[in-house]
């Protein structure tokens, strides 16, 4: 897990689903390259010429990261987050 001088945390991007609960919601979720935790951002789509960039990786403020409690889940995030940092740059459009 690294902090930057601001007292953020950098995650990665683990996970990118749709809702199947809401119309147009994508949920990204970000993880520590440890696994032990993660940022869900939810986005809501207005249209298809919304064009918002996704990250590979951003920095957030610890007090909105949930701690990944089942160790297969953190295990994943874990290689995953992993994999992210070393193939891209934080700021790579994904």
């Amino acid at each position: 897990m690294a902090s930057t001088a601001s007292d953020t945390v950098r995650v990665w991007l683990v996970e990118r689903t749709y809702s199947d609960d809401e119309q147009n919601l994508i949920i990204l979720t970000y993880a520590t390259t440890d696994g032990d935790r993660y940022f869900r951002k939810e986005r809501a789509l207005t249209s298809f010429t919304d064009a918002r960039d996704t990250t590979a990786a951003i920095d957030a403020d610890p007090g909105n990261l949930g701690a990944v409690d089942d160790p297969v889940l953190r295990e994943q995030y874990a290689a995953e987050a992993r994999r992210m940092a070393d193939v891209h740059d934080p700021d790579d459009v994904i």
